[in-house]
């Protein structure tokens, strides 16, 4: 008998341990800062805890942005082309697919044409959105079959930078010399209406809660805050300078934008004004937040630096010192493990 019970226990104990392993969280997840880097024609991959480099690796010219699948296995980097918007130049067709992990080329995908893409982000459809200027579009790209499958039309050129509402129904995109923003409906890859906002305008982001869309005036120093609801301008954020781009912080209660003239504003959502201005180098590059919602990047091509804002303490920390021509952020959730 006491054999018996000596084995039922031993089993307890073992299948114990194997329902512990099965219900075990899953690996943590730690996230990398990838950057485009238009001058070197490259994607860098950094450690945004210890400050450091941890790959290099040479993509297209140029590829201006870069975005990570949402398993953080790939980075994205739609190659442009050599020209500025709406300047001649070589006009981009493809995209290039980097291995996170192996920090290598893993292929390049052909759009079949040039698109001059531009802004990529991944829809909770599990599409690839690209912003193909050439087409006046967002080209929708399947990953697994490396094609383009279909394109939303946006109505007018140069729509350069993008943004998703959360449950990836509509767009909206920024359209640099035309000043406008065009409403695209995704799931019925049509356009719905054209906001007019300013002579010129640059970059676009949304609320997390999908309430507002941001765009930036490049002629005169404000902030267009579109309400999703009526697809209209409810108000304008004024600025000491124009800034270049701009990114709402996770809980939604502020807006860091990025200055030409070397400044970051972080601007208060409630009171819709500027509430903090810190000096950096010269800014015509992006902004990224953590997903904690703790630290603010802002790339800065033309010093070549990534300047960190400790949205906590108020202070610049210690940048990246890179090379000219950072620009695109984006981040890589890599899952220990993978």
């Amino acid at each position: 008998m006491s054999e018996n019970i000596a084995v039922i226990l031993a089993s307890i104990l073992l299948l114990g341990t194997v329902t512990n392993r099965s219900s075990a969280p899953p690996a943590p997840v730690h996230p990398l800062l990838l950057v485009a880097n238009q001058g070197d024609h490259t994607l860098l991959i950094l450690d945004p805890d210890t400050r450091t480099q941890i790959a290099k690796i040479t993509v297209g010219v140029n590829g201006h942005e870069v975005i990570a699948s949402p398993d953080g296995r790939f980075a994205y980097v739609p190659i442009y082309g050599n020209a500025g918007v709406g300047k001649p130049g070589t006009d981009g067709s493809t995209i290039d697919v980097i291995n996170v992990q192996k920090h290598e080329l893993a292929t390049t995908i052909d759009l079949g044409k040039p698109l001059r893409p531009h802004c990529a982000k991944f829809g909770p459809d599990g599409m690839l959105y690209v912003s193909a200027e050439l087409d006046n579009a967002l080209a929708i790209v399947d990953t697994a079959t490396k094609k383009i499958i279909s394109e939303v039309p946006t109505g007018v050129t140069q729509s350069h930078m993008f943004v998703l509402t959360p449950d990836g129904r509509r767009g909206y995109t920024s359209n640099v010399s035309t000043g406008t923003v065009s409403v695209v409906d995704v799931a019925k890859r049509s356009l719905i209406t054209t906001i007019e906002v300013a002579k010129h305008v640059q970059r676009i982001s949304i609320s997390p809660d999908g309430r507002w869309v941001f765009t930036h005036d490049q002629d005169d120093p404000r902030i267009a805050v579109i309400d999703t609801n009526t697809n209209k301008i409810s108000s304008w954020i004024p600025l000491p300078t124009t800034v270049y781009s701009s990114q709402p912080t996770p809980d939604g209660k502020w807006l860091v934008a990025n200055a030409a003239s070397g400044k970051i504003y972080v601007v208060s959502l409630d009171k819709m004004q500027v509430a903090e201005t810190y000096d950096i180098p010269p800014a015509i590059g992006e902004v990224l937040i953590s997903q904690d919602g703790r630290i603010a990047y802002v790339s800065c091509p033309q010093a070549g630096t990534i300047e960190v804002l400790n949205l906590q303490t108020h202070k610049l920390e210690t940048p990246f010192k890179l090379t000219k021509g950072v620009d695109g952020l984006a981040w890589a959730n890599l899952t220990a493990g993978k």
